[in-house]
């Protein structure tokens, strides 16, 4: 008799290939079956919430997982991380769940954090983690833009050429800029999220900070419905997802 596990699951995505099982690169989702598959004796298979992309980072991704074997929550995550090292992921937590579960379709919302490092310095402690732009940004002109994103629309401008999701609707809960400092963070919460969405909609919050959008131009952007009409795609560096969220959430508490 198998049980069904969900994994609270920490990585830096530096120099993975994404979450994903690829065949030019190391991923998040082999080293975690790897590891799972030296503690069942037997190749174990995975479901994650979000499946990031090359150099992207997680603080809250959730997994699912089985397995055939009777060990406690705190010993499972223990050897989980003890056969994951030295990379740098890490499982958090670990909890039983109904074997109704699942990491993705279970999921009725996924927030995600970029930052950009705004100064002329470049990074020395946050390289990898953030997107370093130097010249001076408007973050507050960046949140009048934002506004324009927020709701259910259609957001072709905004999605990568290759996603594979059926519809272009979104329904974007969250999209909130704020400046500490040197430091611009953009948080965006909704149920699902297109390929490169996020990103692209940073990258075009951007042309807003620097002036050479107005924040109105968002919307005409967003209504275009065609992704030449959005500015570029953000780097990975600066994009962690931060969390998943439940109804009941599996690792404690209703949420």
């Amino acid at each position: 008799m198998t049980t069904r596990w969900a994994l609270l699951i920490e990585y830096d995505g530096t120099g993975f290939v994404g979450w994903q099982v690829q065949n030019n690169g190391l991923s998040v989702q082999q080293l975690l079956e790897e590891a799972a598959a030296r503690i069942a004796g037997a190749p174990v298979s995975s479901i994650c919430a979000g499946r990031t992309d090359a150099g992207v980072h997680a603080e809250g991704q959730v997994a699912h997982i089985e397995l055939a074997r009777d060990i406690t929550p705190a010993s499972l995550a223990a050897a989980l991380n003890y056969h994951l090292k030295p990379h740098p992921v890490v499982v958090r937590q670990a909890s039983v769940v109904p074997p109704e579960f699942s990491a993705r379709f279970s999921a009725v919302g996924r927030a995600y954090r970029y930052t950009i490092l705004n100064r002329r310095a470049r990074p020395a402690l946050a390289v990898n983690r953030v997107w370093h732009v130097p010249p001076a940004l408007d973050a507050d002109a960046m949140a009048q833009g934002a506004a324009h994103l927020l709701g259910r629309h259609d957001f072709s401008s905004f999605r990568a050429a290759a996603c594979q999701a059926k519809s272009p609707l979104r329904t974007l809960d969250r999209l909130h800029v704020e400046r500490r400092g040197e430091i611009i963070e953009i948080v965006a919460e909704a149920r699902s999220f297109l390929h490169h969405q996020v990103r692209n909609m940073v990258g075009t919050l951007r042309l807003v900070g620097e002036g050479k959008w107005k924040p109105e131009r968002i919307a005409q952007a967003l209504q275009a419905r065609d992704r030449r009409q959005a500015g570029p795609t953000a780097p990975p560096d600066g994009l962690t997802l931060t969390g998943v969220r439940y109804l009941s959430d599996p690792f404690g508490g209703a949420s």
